[in-house]
């Protein structure tokens, strides 16, 4: 069982959070995810400084997310 409080890769966080990476990364760019409490890049000196792999903390990111859906607007509308 994945824990809420888990650091996961793009993938696994999209699949658990049910949104796309591409919202995931949306939210990344235009700052409503943080970054050391949102998310994080990997220290995988193999993959710096040219887009690193990305970890998002699940709970924190569900917060956001879930503002979004209960304000009744798409990320891709609140994030633009």
């Amino acid at each position: 069982m994945i824990e809420p409080s888990m650091w996961l890769s793009e993938k696994e966080a999209s699949k658990l959070l049910r949104v796309d990476e591409q919202s995931l990364e949306l939210l990344r760019e235009r700052g409503h995810l943080k970054p050391g409490s949102h998310w994080r890049s990997s220290n995988d000196p193999k993959q710096l400084p040219w887009k690193p792999k990305v970890f998002y903390f699940i709970s924190g990111c569900r917060e956001v997310i879930e503002y979004f859906q209960n304000n009744d607007a798409s990320i891709d509308q609140k994030a633009a």
